[in-house]
């Protein structure tokens, strides 16, 4: 995967905190700033086209059914 260098200035105070937040999150500088910028300028996330008609309505097999689920514990009431 091909990817771009991308050079920008930003104030000293700004670099600061960066750093200690990329020091936090355990990752590089550089990596941080790049998780940063796929957040926040990345593709956003959608449904992929026809997802809901591919899905829903798909279930080829016997009926679903759901199990008895038994009856409920008795419990004391409050006091």
């Amino acid at each position: 995967m091909l990817m771009a260098q991308l050079h920008f200035y930003v104030p000293d105070e700004i670099e600061r905190r960066l750093r200690e937040r990329a020091n936090k999150a355990g990752v590089s500088l550089s990596r941080y700033l790049a998780e940063l910028v796929k957040s926040q300028a990345g593709e956003p996330e959608e449904w992929p086209e026809g997802y809901f008609e591919q899905v829903f309505g798909g279930w080829q097999g016997e009926r679903l059914e759901r199990a008895p689920q038994g009856d409920y514990e008795t419990r004391r009431g409050l006091e």
